[in-house]
């Protein structure tokens, strides 16, 4: 799903750096725009109540729910489906993610996420990814599932998140290691769709370049509502999902 995720040739070296709170996690050291502290890579799934379908403060995983961010000449309508997949043995809401650049389909990508019952955990199993030109099917870059090559599901939204929460959103090595860090919980952000207050803003990046980074909001009851040079113009349930 994440819009920063970069091909690199080989594996990301990972380095397990012992225990943490909710697992192991992994280290990474030199030139890294995070700095040395571990990110959180052990969530203990199979001792989890997971669902398809629910809500945290800051995620809706609800069929029919659908956000549109535009911003210059690119526009994303994320849209979760009234579909399901199984993943690696869990049952995953399905997720659709349509790009756009300058008026013309770029991408189509279908994310598999499921919820914590008791923590409204929100975690991501995957995706699967088309990416179009001229009206046309030319790749799948940065497609994985968990249980397959090694990946495992990530963590996309923690239910009760606190600043300075580090954390893996897919581990996929050599193909997709997203990670993010919680920066502030109050933030007031402004977008076309709307002012929003008590906004959760991540810093983003992933371990396969460990330079790159960007920054994204979320408001409360609502979700994502600013993707770097994206912001929010509609959200609300639609029908036909």
């Amino acid at each position: 799903m994440s819009r920063i995720w970069i091909a690199v040739i080989g594996t990301a070296l990972v380095i397990l750096a012992g225990a943490a709170a909710g697992g192991t996690v992994a280290a990474f050291s030199g030139g890294d725009a995070f700095g040395d502290a571990p990110f959180q890579d052990e969530f203990g799934l199979s001792k989890r109540s997971l669902a398809a379908a629910g809500s945290n403060e800051y995620f809706i995983l609800e069929p029919g729910y659908q956000l549109v961010l535009e911003g210059g000449n690119e526009k994303v309508v994320i849209t979760v489906l009234d579909k399901t997949l199984e993943v690696d043995g869990v049952t995953t809401r399905v997720v659709e993610e349509r790009e756009w650049k300058n008026d013309q389909l770029v991408e189509v990508s279908r994310n598999y996420f499921a919820i914590d019952e008791a923590t409204k955990d929100v975690f991501y199993f995957g995706e699967d990814v088309d990416d179009v030109k001229d009206g046309q099917v030319v790749a799948h870059g940065g497609a994985w599932l968990a249980g397959v090559n090694g990946s495992r599901a990530g963590l996309i939204m923690p239910g009760t998140p606190t600043v300075g929460m580090r954390y893996f959103q897919e581990i996929a090595p050599g193909v997709a290691m997203d990670r993010a860090e919680i920066v502030s919980l109050h933030e007031t952000f402004e977008t076309p769709a709307g002012t929003f207050s008590r906004s959760l803003r991540t810093k983003e990046g992933t371990a396969l370049d460990k330079g790159a980074k960007e920054f994204k909001t979320y408001a409360p009851g609502i979700g994502l509502i600013q993707d770097e040079g994206l912001r929010l113009t509609e959200h609300g349930l639609i029908t036909g999902a």
